[in-house]
């Protein structure tokens, strides 16, 4: 087995555990909001965003290892396809999208640690962070077709 496929298989299984995930996450904060079982919400969502941070990072490193040892195609080909950079930049607004949900889920994870109930939650913050949460959903099947058409050729220039 080469580590062309076993890097390519890595990278897909990341996107696919980061896309239900981060849908998880975002179901599990609306639910908290919606009132219920908060706790049992909260936990869920917590859970979710932690397998959504452990895909993104195996999706980072996976693409990253592809791209600079150029397991697929050469650099120059990346670096002059309008599609690879349709697909970074879903990436970096994925990644900025998440710097606020991620400080907030660390401390309210903190906050629930040292005895805080989940009615401590605000439940208007749950509700933009599970918004947040449906937006990268969606860019990170845009960056799925930008990869499907990267790897047939489109965007391509020259």
């Amino acid at each position: 087995m080469s580590l062309r496929l076993i890097l390519a298989w890595l990278h897909l299984l990341a996107l696919g555990v980061g896309l239900w995930s981060v849908l998880v996450r975002g179901q599990s904060l609306k639910e908290a909001v919606r009132g219920g079982s908060r706790g049992e919400a909260l936990r869920r969502a917590f859970s979710a965003d932690a397998h959504w941070g452990a895909a993104a990072g195996l999706w980072i490193v996976t693409g990253l290892w592809r791209l600079f040892a150029e397991t697929e195609k050469s650099i120059g080909y990346y670096m002059s396809n309008h599609a690879f950079f349709a697909k970074m930049g879903f990436l970096a607004i994925i990644l900025v999208l998440e710097v606020w949900p991620m400080l907030t889920l660390i401390r309210w994870r903190v906050a629930i640690r040292k005895g805080a109930t989940a009615d401590a939650v605000p439940r208007a913050t749950a509700n933009r962070i599970a918004t947040i949460s449906y937006v990268q959903a969606l860019l990170v099947v845009a960056m799925v077709f930008a990869a499907a058409a990267m790897a047939r050729g489109a965007g391509a220039v020259g």
